[in-house]
């Protein structure tokens, strides 16, 4: 009677320590996704409902749903994403990132689902800022990790002041601290129609064309095919250009399209 139940506790042990290979080659169900929720229309939260809104929510949870797995979206700073990425806190990163060689060295990146470009906003009343050249030795807010702040570390005598999140940026912009705020253009032409409305124009000038990309963690190829198998049918079915439109009032570029 006792080696019966010794043995059946042995059994039991085994049975709890194996995990079974089906067990480790299920997906997970719910992963979870970080952007910082200061980018709209991209990202924000809304003020009333505290719920996270904005293209790239609406894009990822298209994919999860064509993919079969849920979300969760986790608000951090944008320059924290791709270290929480490597550190395994996050599994997906969405947050109008662009792809770029240096940032492809450290997480990977999964094929484009915006065609951006970096722009320029001034205060209403500014008439000494009208192209490009005449960022030489001004004052920029850009913020921190962003494309903005590296092409404004490029501009000739400029005084570059980074800033934890965009929102500060256009806030010293409207308070004088600033000349210009170097940032991507669909932002910058939400905020002058918004919160800055009659206050900062954006001007007609774009320094960059860059791509944009969900980022996983660096080797997660099977997420990484998961992502772009999902991006592809969401593009296929028509409910990527039904998003485009909502947030950007217009179609979605053909290149975009056929990616």
């Amino acid at each position: 009677m006792q080696k019966r139940t010794f043995l059946s506790v042995v059994t039991a042990a085994v049975a709890l320590s194996v995990v079974p290979a089906w067990a480790n080659q299920h997906p997970k169900r719910t992963l979870i996704v970080g952007m910082d929720a200061t980018y709209p229309p991209f990202g924000s939260q809304d003020s009333e409902t505290r719920q996270y809104v904005g293209y790239d929510v609406d894009i990822i949870r298209a994919i999860g749903k064509a993919e079969g797995f849920d979300v969760e979206l986790r608000n951090l700073a944008f320059d924290g994403l791709i270290p929480a990425l490597k550190t395994g806190n996050i599994d997906i990163a969405i947050n109008d990132i662009t792809i770029t060689p240096e940032r492809a060295k450290s997480v990977d990146f999964s094929n484009r689902y915006y065609i951006a470009g970096l722009g320029i906003v001034v205060n209403a009343d500014n008439t000494t800022i009208t192209k490009a050249e005449d960022l030489e030795g001004k004052r920029l807010a850009v913020s921190i990790g962003s494309t903005g702040e590296a092409a404004a570390r490029k501009v000739k005598n400029a005084e570059v002041r980074v800033f934890n999140q965009l929102t500060e940026c256009y806030l010293e912009l409207r308070n004088r601290g600033v000349d210009a705020v170097l940032n991507d253009i669909p932002t910058n032409d939400y905020y002058v129609v918004t919160a800055g409305r009659g206050k900062v124009k954006a001007l007609p000038v774009a320094l960059t064309r860059e791509d944009l990309g969900i980022a996983v963690k660096k080797g997660n190829k099977e997420l990484l095919k998961r992502i772009n198998r999902g991006l592809a049918t969401i593009k296929q079915n028509g409910e990527f250009a039904k998003i485009f439109e909502k947030w950007f009032g217009r179609q979605p570029e053909a290149e975009l399209l056929s990616d």
